[in-house]
Parts: structure tokens; sequence; C-alpha cells
């Protein structure tokens, strides 16, 4: 069931979103107004694990939330979403992957927005570059390779937040049959 939608009309626009407000008709029958955010690209989210069975992380100041501990993520650009996944990990972490593995789709704050995720297992790692053109531009002050128990405490106490790490790693706990 989608909620008819009567006019739409576009608020702004850059290359990475469109704002649209929609005059929609509600589930209870009722006229109303709705703005919604759509991503042009699809996201990927990489969860990127050792040998020694930890996580990658990395440390980025958000503009909207200032600091926040995630997996390397990125817009795919228009690229095949394993190719943004390649190119985000590398850019993020200067690290590859020998073996990728989708585990996940998913939708980013779906009461406003319209933005499809992938989650990608990368394991098989070997560090290559620094990766300091990609972190700095992104506003990454840290990578680390973090235990997978201590990242899933992390999540735990709070010190990871962000919504999309936390549901890429609950994804990567099923993948590893780390869960029921």
């Amino acid at each position: 069931m989608t909620w008819p939608t009567r006019a739409r009309r576009t608020v702004y626009e850059n290359q990475w979103i469109t704002v649209t407000e929609d005059e929609v008709v509600r589930p209870d029958g009722h006229d109303g107004i709705y703005g919604v955010v759509e991503l042009r690209n699809d996201a990927v989210f990489i969860v990127a694990m050792t040998d020694d069975d930890e996580v990658l992380l990395v440390t980025v100041d958000r503009h909207t939330v200032g600091e926040s501990i995630e997996v390397p993520a990125g817009g795919t650009d228009g690229e095949e979403p394993i190719v943004a996944a390649r190119r985000e990990l590398l850019e993020e972490t200067g690290h590859e992957a020998s073996e990728w593995r989708e585990i996940g789709r998913m939708s980013a704050l779906n009461g406003i927005c319209r933005a499809a995720e992938i989650v990608y297992l990368a394991t098989g790692l070997r560090h290559v570059a620094s990766g300091a053109e990609g972190q700095a531009e992104e506003g990454i002050s840290s990578v680390r390779a973090v235990p997978w128990s201590e990242a899933v405490q992390m999540v735990r106490s709070g010190e990871i937040t962000d919504g999309e790490t936390v549901a890429a790693l609950f994804y990567a706990a099923a993948a590893l049959g780390r869960i029921g």
C-alpha cells in the first residue's frame, strides 16, 4: 500500500540528494504534506574483517552529529555497488580485500528518506596504501582494527551510535553465524 500522491514539488537538490514536498492522502484518508529526502545513488557499507577477527572502524567528523565511529561506507556515485565498496574501503582505510560477499540490503531513515543501502562483508584484508587523501576529504581522524567482541561492546555501551553501522554489524553477525 502506498500513499496516493496528488502533487510533488522539488524544494532542493544537489549532486547527492533531492528533497521533495509531496501532497499526499494519508492512510487515514486525510490530506497531508510529506517531506522526502531521496539519495541520487545507492550507498554501500563495508564490514571489513581481519584474519584476527577484528573489524575495521573509522572515526569520522560528521557535520550533523560530530565525531562518529563507523564501518567504512559511502555513495556509489553511479558505479556498480561492489566497485564502489572496493573504492570506499581503499579510500577510507587503505585496505583491499580478496573476498567480498553481499550480506544485506537496507533502507536508511525510511520514515523520511528513499535511501537504498547495500552491506558487504570483506575478508582477506591487506593494507596497501595510507588512505590519507580519502581520509582527509571525509574528515576521518582514525582507522583502527577492533576485536569483534569489543565492537559489539561499543554498540552496547553507546560508543557506536551510527544506525547503519549497528545494522551492518548485525548483518555481519548473522552472516558469520554468531547469532541464530
